[in-house]
């Protein structure tokens, strides 16, 4: 099983299924505040529904087309985070996140996608890692900018979010980059 220690407090893991009733509980109790920018809350009503995305996690990663892991802080589930998807014909890994509300503003997400950029270029041997988030949602579009992505472009009205299109900004950093950038 995947686990990545990034310091003392901070750790990443292959989610399993017996997570599946903490990950659902994080989702119910940070719901109001996660529902603002991901589109997938609606779907997600009963452990069964967080169930069923862990299998389908575990399911892309034995495919080798993705890597969705916990975020542990103190050893207790407080997020997810990892790759949705490897291209890896292009050599490119597409990071995605999210942190229960009481659990941000700590630095832990930035820990997380820097460590998860580390892993793509120094074990997966990728080229490019990107990020992409909403155009309004600023607290997830500082953790690349902290990091050092390039901003790359305005993909416009690239997601439906319940009522309205959002843009999504595409960040990216490439392993030549890796020393110079994070």
């Amino acid at each position: 099983m995947f686990v990545h220690n990034i310091d003392e407090e901070i750790s990443l893991r292959l989610l399993d299924l017996n997570d599946a009733e903490r990950v659902f509980e994080l989702t119910d109790k940070s719901r109001n505040h996660l529902k603002e920018w991901l589109a997938w809350l609606d779907f997600t009503t009963q452990v069964e529904d967080s169930k069923e995305f862990i299998q389908g996690t575990l399911n892309g990663y034995a495919a080798n087309k993705s890597m969705t892991t916990a975020i542990l802080f103190c050893g207790e589930v407080v997020g997810v985070a990892g790759f949705n998807s490897i291209n890896w014909s292009n050599k490119t890994a597409y990071i995605g996140y999210w942190l229960g509300e009481e659990y941000q503003r700590n630095g832990i997400m930035t820990k997380v996608a820097k460590a998860l950029t580390d892993y793509a270029f120094k074990h997966l041997k990728l080229n490019k890692v990107e990020i992409r988030a909403a155009a309004g949602n600023k607290k997830s579009r500082s953790i690349p900018e902290k990091l050092g992505f390039v901003k790359e472009g305005t993909i416009r009205q690239a997601e439906w979010l319940y009522d309205h299109f959002v843009d999504h900004v595409v960040y990216g950093v490439l392993a030549e980059e890796l020393n110079n950038k994070i």
